[in-house]
């Protein structure tokens, strides 16, 4: 009988180790859930840089010190932009209540056109402010002074390509300015135009059939023709057929 109620207690004391053994284990679990779920709660209420840290990006790990690489200020400034910043172009904008001008640091007449008539051409291609009205205005100012012509046609062959450069430009804006100077620039040199003349058609011909640019652009023509005397015509002709002389 005694034998009996000892192996029966030592079922009892087992029995409820084992229960105390699952209880602990069971609390074991639920401690180590929770603790994992904040982890994860606080990893998610992190700041995003933690996040980035921990997931980094593409580029962060091709370069861990660019925070945006296609951002606004990663861009270099443009090489009109970064001489007239350091003074390279001797003038200023003025900011007048009706429109604006430039201020030159000296007279007009006494700069060199070599290479600032160049450098003012290539900020045609500019498309902010203040570099779009300072290329532009300091490109048509400088052709008026006394003697232009005599410094503006050795500069032909280098104000070319930087005039062709505005007129593929996919910019609107840009297309203008650069038709507008060309225009300016026929004034000025006159006969010698012609011998550049079909390396800048190409383009004119190719936005002709924009008809937002279909009048300005016969426009300009006339005036390359005008300008350029009976030896332009047939170089015209031979990149737009279509055009109608203006002694028609």
């Amino acid at each position: 009988m005694r034998k009996s109620e000892g192996s029966g207690g030592t079922q009892l004391k087992n029995r409820a180790r084992g229960d105390y053994d699952q209880r602990t284990s069971s609390t074991t679990q639920i401690k180590h859930r929770n603790a994992v779920q904040g982890s994860k709660s606080s990893l998610s209420t992190s700041s995003p840089e933690s996040a980035r840290k921990l997931h980094p990006r593409p580029s962060d790990k091709l370069n861990p010190k660019t925070i945006n690489p296609f951002g606004e200020q990663s861009r270099a400034p443009s090489a009109f932009a970064a001489i007239y910043s350091k003074g390279g172009i001797p003038c200023r904008l003025v900011h007048g209540s009706v429109k604006h001008r430039l201020q030159w640091e000296c007279p007009p007449e006494s700069l060199s056109f070599d290479p600032l008539l160049i450098t003012l051409a290539e900020g045609l291609r500019e498309t902010k402010h203040p570099y779009t009205f300072v290329s532009k205005e300091g490109f048509r100012e400088l052709l008026l002074v006394r003697g232009a012509s005599e410094k503006a046609v050795p500069l032909l062959p280098r104000l070319i390509p930087v005039l062709k450069a505005a007129l593929v430009h996919s910019d609107d804006e840009v297309f203008e300015r650069g038709l507008n100077a060309l225009v300016q620039l026929s004034v000025v040199v006159g006969p010698s135009l012609n011998d550049h003349l079909k390396h800048l058609l190409t383009s004119l011909s190719k936005r002709l059939m924009d008809k937002k640019f279909k009048e300005p652009i016969t426009s300009a023509l006339q005036k390359l023709e005008q300008r350029g005397g009976s030896g332009s015509l047939s170089i015209i002709k031979s990149k737009i057929p279509t055009y109608c002389s203006i002694c028609c």
